[in-house]
């Protein structure tokens, strides 16, 4: 039989986190309703009718908060997109990465508020450098893209460009830290940014109406770059 005081504990640790959903909670709807600057402290405690003093004992400072905010979106984020290469488990690599790129614009075009904090970082307190909560959770969600392209260079189709600068291409060291022992060569992974480079250029800028001057359809815009980036992953069956 549980013994009362671990009964306390398990109450306690409940409370606290319902407490800290409904802090994140409260403040993405200030995000989506206000903008990046309206998520403070100060703010979220009136929301929930708290003191803020009481929201201290959640989060110490405005940068731990939007860290929060931000590796809970991240983690979303990686939800939905693993949801969409998990759909249909028997396709390859390449097909799947499409649909986890069309899944990606989705999200974005459904929530520009989020997008926009997490890849405008419109806050400081948002950035994902090395050790923040918000740089471990970017890369999960980075991770489910970045998987899909290593599936890619097994096949050995990707024909990364010669001549490369040796100290620009070791700057991306940090990227196969996360490959888990792939041995993926840098060129190679040169190939993986660049190809992420257009697709986050493709899709920020219609999220943030970049193309209305030209476009009142993007879509086709967005698959030609589509096809364009598996073509430069070696996929031919996508």
């Amino acid at each position: 039989m549980p013994s009362t005081a671990g009964t306390r504990t398990g109450r306690r640790h409940r409370v606290r986190e319902e407490a800290l959903a409904e802090i994140l909670r409260t403040g993405r709807r200030l995000l989506v309703e206000e903008g990046p600057d309206a998520v403070t402290l100060r703010a979220i405690a009136r929301e929930m009718g708290m003191t803020a003093p009481g929201l201290y004992r959640y989060y110490a400072c405005h940068r731990d908060l939007i860290q929060a905010l931000a590796s809970s979106l991240y983690d979303e984020l990686a939800t939905v997109l693993a949801a969409a290469r998990d759909r249909h488990p028997a396709e390859g690599p390449g097909w799947q990465l499409r649909e986890v790129c069309r899944e990606l614009r989705r999200w974005a075009l459904a929530h520009p508020r989020e997008f926009t904090l997490l890849f405008a970082k419109p806050v400081t307190d948002a950035d994902t450098t090395p050790g923040t909560v918000a740089h471990d959770s970017g890369w999960r969600f980075g991770g489910v893209i970045l998987e899909l392209m290593v599936q890619l260079w097994r096949s050995g189709t990707i024909h990364p460009p010669t001549g490369l600068d040796p100290a620009w291409v070791t700057q991306l060291e940090e990227v196969r830290e996360h490959l888990s022992g792939e041995p993926v060569p840098l060129e190679v992974i040169y190939v993986f940014v660049a190809c992420w480079t257009r697709l986050y250029g493709t899709v920020a800028v219609e999220v943030f109406g970049h193309l209305d001057f030209a476009l009142t359809d993007p879509e086709p815009l967005f698959e030609h770059t589509l096809d364009d980036i598996l073509t430069a992953l070696g996929d031919t069956a996508g």
